[in-house]
């Protein structure tokens, strides 16, 4: 409860705009500092035009060809890397506000998909959320709804299980792992809608699987996704 109290204090009385959300260095007007911004690489090239991710041409990628994903195309505002995994990381580690930079962009890259009904956000378990004090993807979807006015329909999936860290994980255990991890709980509310799934970050898919399965199973009728970051799309090992 005081790690709450606190990361709410810190989101409201935090001065925006006055220092660099990476080093520290005071500005003006901006989030990032000149030399920062050199380290953060937004999602704006060339990309696959199903997952979202950074390609080296436009086209669709050989993961979404061999093995389509359940949302129907995702996008995303920034690449998983440099200062985007440093910004991704504060997000979720106090850094609150965040989520007003991340909502700006990520509302600009909605602008490529058709306009779903409502939005759902990646839950945590109540264990997880216990120990962060909130959930950022939360905070990034009620955001994101302020400046698209799209309604967000809070706690309309549940995380049902504790899972194992994902990080380290092969993509095959990644996806055994969360296996039946997510419910959704708020059928009425979804079924026959188009629907937003937002998350922090995009990287083998198998969180926005299992949650966008879920949305699918409650009866939506198609599902999209955004997420802050995702990784480039680079040819990916076999899993053993």
């Amino acid at each position: 409860m005081l790690k709450k109290i606190c990361n709410t204090l810190r989101d409201v009385l935090f001065p925006l705009n006055y220092t660099c959300d990476l080093c520290g260095r005071e500005v003006f007007g901006t989030s990032l500092c000149a030399d920062c911004a050199k380290t953060v690489t937004f999602n704006d090239k060339t990309t696959c035009p199903v997952c979202g991710r950074k390609t080296v041409r436009a086209e669709i990628c050989l993961e979404c060809k061999s093995s389509p994903p359940k949302y129907k195309r995702a996008v995303s505002a920034i690449v998983y890397e440099g200062g985007g995994i440093r910004l991704v990381a504060g997000f979720k580690n106090g850094k609150a506000y965040l989520k007003e930079f991340f909502a700006d962009r990520l509302a600009e890259k909605l602008k490529l998909l058709p306009p779903p009904d409502c939005i759902v956000y990646v839950p945590m378990t109540r264990k997880s959320l216990n120990a962060r004090g909130y959930n950022q993807t939360k905070l990034l979807a009620k955001a994101v709804s302020g400046r698209t006015n799209i309604p967000v329909i809070y706690d309309a999936v549940q995380k049902v299980k504790d899972t194992a860290a994902q990080k380290g994980l092969t993509h095959c255990k990644r996806r055994e792992n969360l296996k039946g991890a997510f419910k959704a709980v708020k059928r009425e509310s979804l079924a026959g809608k188009s629907v937003l799934v937002i998350d922090d970050v995009l990287t083998t898919g198998a969180t926005a699987d299992e949650v966008c399965a879920a949305v699918l199973k409650a009866g939506a009728t198609q599902v999209y996704f955004a997420s802050v970051a995702s990784v480039e799309y680079k040819t990916l090992p076999q899993s053993k």
